[in-house]
């Protein structure tokens, strides 16, 4: 079984400059900023003077994902960012900023993702339509309507949804077909699969640990393999793709394609597995973000 390092090399608005120590420098846009990454465990390569040129640093608390910002330098409270997503005429443009948690509106390891899916969606030349489960801000569903596919897209968070709408209107993609629903997934999909609903690509991106609009409790170790099953039910006799992306785990991506693979025994195909991962523009190291594993019909 091989399993890869996918890169986002299309990137001109974000760039990872340099980790270590415990932490990573990166630029969103105009703006650069210092944040914890516990698997940099080498040395910085950047002289401190560049560490210390930030706009912002975010300091973390003893509660997991909590802390706050510092802000060294004045910077907008939303800013622009654009990606050339590769089978589009016209690149994503979104808006980021600081939020309590440490993110800002994208995880831009991500990217190479949204070119495989609008890839397969471009290529497939019939009428598709897309699940997206934990969509966050949007951006996987707007590579995917951008080329023509018919979103759905679901989050637990209302600001996350209305952020997407948001970053819909920006890509001038209002004209798209893209259903924003704020609704815990299990439950959501337990509903399509009553109502018959079918879809040809399902994306997953869940969190660790989150609660849903009504205080659900997620739990990805307990909650994934039922959410998979639910999904197994939705899926159309002709599905495209299911990928599944998994953040702040300790889980192997051998253990996402194996529980895939049982998913989808009855559809052929290919998968594919492995980890999510940006480069250095300085000293080129890989640093690992996330592990994902992905199916398409071929």
């Amino acid at each position: 079984m091989n399993l890869s390092l996918l890169e986002s090399p299309r990137w001109q608005d974000y760039e990872l400059l340099d980790s270590g120590n415990g932490l990573k420098l990166e630029r969103f846009g105009r703006y650069r900023f210092m944040r914890p990454e516990a698997q940099a465990m080498w040395k910085q390569s950047l002289p401190a003077a560049s560490w210390n040129e930030v706009d912002g640093v975010f300091q973390p608390s003893s509660e997991e994902s909590g802390g706050h910002w510092q802000l060294k330098k004045k910077i907008s409270e939303k800013w622009e960012m654009r990606y050339p997503l590769e089978a589009a005429r016209a690149p994503l443009r979104f808006s980021v900023m600081t939020t309590p948690g440490r993110h800002l509106g994208v995880f831009p390891e991500t990217a190479a993702h949204w070119d495989w899916y609008a890839r397969l969606i471009a290529d497939a030349r019939r009428p598709l339509k897309v699940l997206n489960l934990f969509g966050y801000t949007g951006l996987a569903s707007l590579a995917c309507a951008a080329v023509g596919a018919g979103v759905t897209h679901v989050d637990a968070s209302k600001k996350s949804v209305t952020w997407g709408r948001e970053n819909q209107a920006l890509s001038g993609l209002d004209d798209k077909p893209i259903r924003w629903i704020v609704d815990d997934a299990l439950k959501f999909v337990e509903r399509e699969a009553r109502r018959g609903a079918q879809y040809e690509g399902i994306l997953l991106d869940p969190p660790k640990f989150g609660r849903g609009p009504k205080g659900e409790i997620w739990e990805v170790y307990k909650a994934l393999p039922t959410l998979l099953d639910a999904c197994r039910q939705i899926l159309a006799p002709r599905p495209l793709f299911v990928a599944l992306t998994v953040y702040a785990v300790r889980a192997s991506a051998i253990h996402l394609r194996q529980s895939l693979a049982e998913m989808l025994a009855d559809f052929g195909g290919e998968l594919d597995a492995g980890e999510l991962v940006s480069r250095e523009s300085g000293a080129g190291r890989l640093l690992s973000h996330a592990v994902y594993a992905r199916w398409n019909a071929l």
